[in-house]
């Protein structure tokens, strides 16, 4: 199978997914196949909402809406240009994912076929209602994937390289089981923010969409701001506040409640807002519901600080302060080129 053809199957998926966003779900005849898999795709949704109290159907509607803007044959093109499929040897890529968002581990899926390689997936299952019946839609637009991706629950086994997602813990695991194997292993980290005290109120909204979509969960989502000494946090709960409907999701609501009993039987100095918490605290990864922050006094020793520690942070959101820096509002509207942990992916699969 040509590159074109498998840019041409995801676009064509990317067509599919631009029916269902969150200002309305809507069928477009034009679609490739849709009689077969429109109220299909809907079932499935209805069944990842049930099955995952935090994949709500404005999370996962937001996470399609974002691969739809994605998967298009231009966007396909312009990220694969600079790469040279030519002599690849077909492998089969297992992927170890996680369950954290909605299709969290879809990048990896899509680096593994858009390069020419079988693909073998062991899904969370905290995630496992989206992907199988997404891959049944690129099987008939594209005949040529049949028999490229398969899904396991088993170990995995019979595989030539991996990719696999989990916390620190289970990437110690990883590290073991995979050994001898050509792998990515990924582990915990976390996004941070640097602020200055003179963000406009629109930059601070913005950055409630970093806090706050997927309820935190995502390591692309903002756990800590480091904030100059003497940092005022009025502005910063106000431009919070349009979130605070966040509080009547059952589990949110629940992880609220139990960080803030924990604070506060600890004595440890925090503030909050009904909704959120935000508490001093130099490490990168905070409990739901609650925004650790760090002062600094000097912009250049943070950003030594952030450098030194980059093996724990996925994205920097700032402004005119890093050039890796991520804008305000964008941590979770990444670009097909923005890899994970910063470890080119298709580069990766091009040389095993």
């Amino acid at each position: 199978m040509h590159l074109q053809q498998r840019i041409n199957a995801f676009s064509q998926l990317g067509n599919f997914l631009s029916q269902f966003n969150r200002e309305r779900i809507e069928k477009d005849t034009s679609v490739a196949h849709n009689d077969l898999f429109f109220d299909g795709f809907q079932h499935q949704m209805q069944l990842a909402y049930e099955h995952n109290g935090w994949f709500t159907k404005e999370n996962v509607l937001f996470a399609l809406e974002g691969w739809a803007n994605l998967l298009t044959e231009s966007n396909l093109t312009e990220w694969l240009s600079k790469y040279d499929f030519n002599d690849v040897s077909s492998k089969k890529v297992a992927i170890v994912m996680a369950g954290n968002i909605p299709l969290v581990g879809f990048h990896d899926f899509l680096c593994v076929l858009i390069s020419g390689h079988h693909v073998l997936v062991k899904q969370s299952s905290n995630d496992k209602h989206l992907l199988p019946f997404l891959c049944k839609y690129l099987e008939l637009v594209e005949p040529d994937f049949k028999g490229k991706m398969s899904f396991t629950e088993e170990k995995l086994t019979d595989f030539d390289a991996v990719i696999a997602t989990g916390s620190d813990n289970t990437a110690r695991y990883f590290e073991y089981y995979f050994k001898g194997k050509p792998s990515i292993i990924r582990k915990n980290r976390n996004s941070v923010a640097v602020l200055t005290g003179n963000e406009s109120e629109e930059q601070l909204t913005a950055l409630s969409e970093d806090i706050f979509r997927y309820y935190g969960l995502g390591c692309r989502n903002v756990s800590k701001l480091f904030v100059p000494k003497e940092y005022n946090f009025e502005s910063f709960f106000k431009a919070m506040y349009d979130w605070n409907p966040i509080i009547h999701q059952t589990k949110y609501a629940n992880n609220y409640d139990y960080n803030k009993a924990v604070y506060l039987m600890s004595e440890f100095d925090m503030l909050e807002n009904g909704f959120l918490m935000i508490k001093e605290d130099k490490s990168y990864g905070s409990p739901i519901a609650t925004v650790f922050y760090e002062y600094y006094d000097n912009l250049d020793h943070l950003k030594k600080k952030l450098h030194d520690d980059s093996d724990h942070i996925q994205c920097v959101v700032s402004e005119g302060i890093l050039d890796s820096e991520i804008r305000f509002g964008q941590t979770q509207r990444p670009e097909l080129w923005d890899y994970a942990d910063n470890v080119d992916t298709i580069t990766f699969l091009l040389k095993i």
